[in-house]
Parts: structure tokens; sequence; C-alpha cells
């Protein structure tokens, strides 16, 4: 993409920012190929692992220099077509936008807030730095999004957090004083997508920067309004104009006095292996709590409580009685198994683990009306009587929890066909649910009778790779 297809007004807003010898470096930097990255599930692996030896030979790795567990990789790699990829063992992201959640380093054990979370990146980013202890609230307001986000959450195997799909106020409302820590990665124009995204630049304009910034200010206003005394906020755009970054957030610190600036930080395409990104953490002061007090969390009814796509959680009895049979299903095929803190809830037929914090005990009472894509952890589904686990289970999980276990190369048409949905050949004395794994790491439940393994991918999961 040469400058001749970028808007004027850019050109211009980019020499009065950054002078006019260093804009052009900028300028010219949309002329190189852009950087591809990749970031390690530590959820699941370290990074000696015998596997990330592999992987670094066969995606050509290269560290990013500012997130430890992210890669650079070559594009002709495609490491989102391999079985790896669908075990969770990784997640494709832009090696820039890793920068944000660095800075806000959340911690285990916390309440966190990713407030605008889809696709995903910075959602499991957080998840994995909170090493599965606290509690992690993922919101998406847009439906299509909120699904995707959902998807992302259960590939990763996060057990200890909801999907939201809610407006920031509708957030705010229930949740003031709540977050240890907050990530916003706002709704911005773009300018950082200009190298792989020609749409971008099409609906770049000075009129659109103003109204991104617009928009960011009353999110970010929620966002204040959620966040505990002492508590972090990291507010992040793939922009470069000052108007959506450094001006937001001074106008943010001068109109609220007890939150600071504790640092910022800018990834330029033209000066690091990246798209860019613009990063600032913040911190509210300990002693001004009085400053918001009057927003109360909005009292609702246990009666009639909204859940997951309009359905409503059903009564103690009927969820004690799935959470029995998850138990008892457990206890024969998935003896290994142990839940974090939380509760069981029932959905219809569907069973989730809701996952809590000590800083936030979450109740369902307190998600009523919201809709929910992901209540926390699915445990899976009783259908007659009979408990039937579910893919996230399965991604949340280690071979070494399940009873049985069927292991397969990464490589061999075996694990090609399952991940296409196909019944595999197994010996006859195998009988009952099976993790089905590539190179020990889980892939999806198969169930085993008869010589034959039937696969329970879910159908909107089949890939060809």
């Amino acid at each position: 993409m040469g400058q001749q297809t970028l808007p004027a007004d850019y050109i211009r807003q980019m020499k009065s920012l950054l002078g006019a010898e260093e804009a052009e470096q900028l300028l010219n930097s949309y002329d190189k190929p852009r950087a591809y990255g990749l970031r390690l599930n530590t959820l699941k692996m370290g990074l000696s692992s015998p596997v990330m030896g592999i992987m670094r030979n066969q995606f050509k790795l290269r560290e990013v220099p500012w997130c430890g567990e992210g890669f650079y990789y070559e594009e002709y790699s495609r490491p989102g077509k391999h079985p790896y990829h669908a075990a969770g063992l990784y997640y494709i992201q832009e090696p820039s936008a890793m920068s944000a959640v660095e800075l806000l380093a959340p911690e285990p054990g916390e309440t966190v807030l990713d407030l605008a979370g889809a696709p995903g990146g910075k959602t499991t980013q957080i998840a994995a730095k909170m090493k599965g202890e606290g509690l992690l609230i993922a919101n998406e307001i847009h439906p299509q999004r909120a699904k995707i986000l959902a998807e992302n959450v259960e590939r990763w195997g996060i057990r200890n957090t909801v999907v939201t799909q809610s407006t920031p106020s509708g957030l705010s409302s229930r949740f003031p004083l709540t977050f240890d820590r907050i990530m916003l990665d706002a709704p911005c124009s773009g300018e950082g997508m200009f190298r792989k995204d020609p749409e971008a630049v099409k609906e770049w304009s000075e009129a659109s920067v103003d109204a991104c910034a617009a928009r960011q200010w009353d999110i970010l206003q929620d966002a204040i309004k959620m966040l505990k005394p002492g508590g972090r906020l990291a507010y992040s755009t793939c922009t470069f104009n000052r108007t959506e970054n450094e001006e937001t957030i001074a106008r943010l610190v001068d109109a609220y006095p007890f939150m600071r600036l504790v640092a910022e930080k800018r990834v330029w395409p033209h000066l690091h292996e990246g798209e860019g990104h613009y990063v600032a953490l913040l911190q509210r002061k300990d002693a001004e709590e009085e400053q918001i007090r009057e927003l109360e969390p909005v009292r609702v009814s246990k009666s009639g409580r909204k859940a997951k796509a309009g359905k409503t959680a059903v009564p103690a009895k009927e969820t004690l009685t799935a959470w029995e049979a998850f138990r008892s299903w457990a206890a024969e095929d998935f003896p290994g198994y142990i839940h974090s803190e939380g509760s069981p809830e029932l959905f219809g037929e569907a069973l989730y683990w809701l996952p809590r914090s000590r800083g936030l005990p979450l109740q369902m009472s307190q998600l009523s009306g919201l809709k929910l894509p992901r209540a926390g952890l699915h445990l899976g589904e009783l259908r007659k009587g009979r408990f039937q686990p579910s893919h996230a289970l399965a991604m949340a999980s280690t071979a070494a929890q399940a009873a049985r276990t069927w292991d397969l190369e990464p490589t061999s048409l075996e694990a090609a066909a399952f991940l296409r949905g196909e019944t595999l050949q197994v010996p006859d004395t195998m009988k009952g649910w099976t993790l089905v794994t590539v190179s020990g790491y889980p892939i999806g439940f198969g169930k085993a009778s008869a010589g034959q393994l039937k696969n329970h991918l879910p159908k909107g999961l089949r890939i060809h790779i």
C-alpha cells in the first residue's frame, strides 16, 4: 500500500504529530510487509515444553520483545491451520496488541473486567496471567462478536470467565466499585489497521476520529464507575492520533482528580515490528471512593432469573439433580477433575460452573437480565437423566484428568479426520467417554464403543486441515 492510497487528511495529521521526517518514515512503513504474531497459552503449556520446540521450528518463531509469551511467525507457516491451534495452545494476535495487557499486569485471584473483549486476544491474555484464579468478566456488546469471544474463551480452556453481552452502562449499574483491574480496548478509528485492512483506510476521516473520541469518553466514564479504589485501568487503541489517545486521557485525569496516569506506551510500526498500538495505565486513588458512592448495586429478584440465550435459570432442586449427575459421570469417566471456586447453575439442560472471586462472590441474581453467551464453564448437558460432557470441559481439562484418552499425532490422518467430525477406529476394549488429544493436549471428546470412537466435536467447530 503506497502513500497515494492514504487519506490526505491522515497524512497531514501524521506530519503535524511526528514532524515531516518521522512522518515520512511512518508512511513508508505501509509499503513493508505486516507483522504476524501468536501468543502461547501458558494455562496449557510452558515455554520449555517439548511441543514448543516443534512450534519454534515449524512456525519459525521469534520473540516479541514486549511480551514474554508472544512470538512472531512467518506468514507461510499458517499456524492457524495447525491442530495445535484447535487445541488452544496459542492465540493468533497482532504483536503490538500484546502490549496493553502486559502494562495492565493482572494477577491471580483478582476480579477483572475486559469491557470490550471481542474477539478475545486481550481476554485470553488476561486469563493466562490470572492462572485460573479469581474472576474475569469478558464483555462484548455486539451479538456476533460476543459469540466469537465466547468461542475463543472456550478454545483457550478458561474456567474462571463469564462472557456477557451488554452495554458499558448496563454493567456499570450492576458492578460499581467492583473490579481490581479493567481492560478497555476501545473502539477506535483504526489507523493501526491500515496495512492489513484496506477497508479501514476507506472508512477513516477526521470526523470519524472525533466520533470515536466521543464514544471512547462515554465508555471510559462507565469504566471508572466500576473500578475499585486503588484499582487499575488500561485504556488502549490501535490508532495513532492524539485526539483518541493522549488528549482523551488528559481529559479523563482532569475530569476525575482521583484518577492518576501511571504510564503510557506507544508501539509505532516504523520503530517496532508491529502494526501499532497505544496504551495508558491509570490508577484510582484509594481515598476518593466517595466521589461515586451514590451508585448502588441494582437490586434484583431471584425469581424469573434470565440467563443464556433468554433461557431461565431453573430451580435449585433441578440444578442439584444435574450437578449430582455430573459428579456421578466424573467419578467414572473424569476422576481427576477438580472444580475451582464457584457454584453450579442449570439453564434448561445446560449445566455451567459459575466462577467467583474473593472480591466478587458472583450470584446468578447479579446477572439477571444480562445476555450471557457463556455463564462460566459449560460442563455439559443433562439429557434424559444422563450427563453428556461439553466441548468446553474437554478444552479446560488435561489428559491426566480423564479415565480414557486417545492421543493422535498432530500431522496424522486421524487427527485431521477427528477435526472434520469423523468417527475413528479404536480397540474393542475401549468403552465410554474418551478425551481425544494431540501430543497430549485435548481437542475434544469422543465416545468409544464396539471398536469405534464416535465424534462429539461440535458441528460448528469442525474444520478441514
